[in-house]
């Protein structure tokens, strides 16, 4: 089993302005440093190398990064043990605050290549429900099982399971 990943962030400014200059200028740098990293294992990436430009959101404004790791810890230790770790200190500089989670893990089979829609299914249900085995974070883990998939990964209750909508 591999671990998967998305975090988003919904940009303060759009991605040309030159307020966002320094995010925008060391993507291909940190995306490097992330597939140079012990334990990395894929990354979801557009034509132009980066996922800037996709979107799974009905907000084209939020940005996704979904990527896949041999563990927590190796996605851990390049989070906050590399030159990315100043990049999260200056999230505040570039993306609105949430007051919902914008990072989800969860377990794949080896070779798994999540979309960003699934991502974002995951991070809806963490929204939603909690930590399950389903979509968990690092402060509350769980061991690698595939959770079974759920026949509709989200009850669509108005308001439910989309609190970024209110950020910014």
């Amino acid at each position: 089993m591999h671990l998967a990943q998305i975090n988003i962030g919904r940009l303060l400014y759009p991605i040309d302005d030159p307020r966002l200059g320094d995010f925008v200028d060391n993507l291909d740098a940190i995306n490097a440093l992330a597939e140079a990293s012990p334990g990395f294992v894929w990354r979801l990436k557009d034509d132009s190398g980066n996922a800037t430009a996709i979107n799974a959101f009905d907000d084209p404004a939020i940005i996704v990064n979904v990527t896949v790791w041999t563990s927590p810890e190796a996605l851990h230790a390049f989070a906050y043990q590399t030159a990315h770790r100043r990049f999260v200190q200056r999230r505040k500089e570039w993306f609105h605050l949430f007051g919902a989670p914008y990072l989800a893990l969860w377990w794949v089979d080896a070779g798994d290549m999540p979309t960003a829609t699934e991502g974002r299914e995951r991070l809806e249900h963490l929204t939603r429900f909690g930590p399950t085995p389903y979509a968990f974070t690092f402060r509350t883990p769980f061991p690698a099982t595939k959770a079974a998939p759920l026949a509709d990964p989200i009850d669509r209750d108005p308001g439910q399971g989309e609190a970024w909508r209110s950020c910014g």
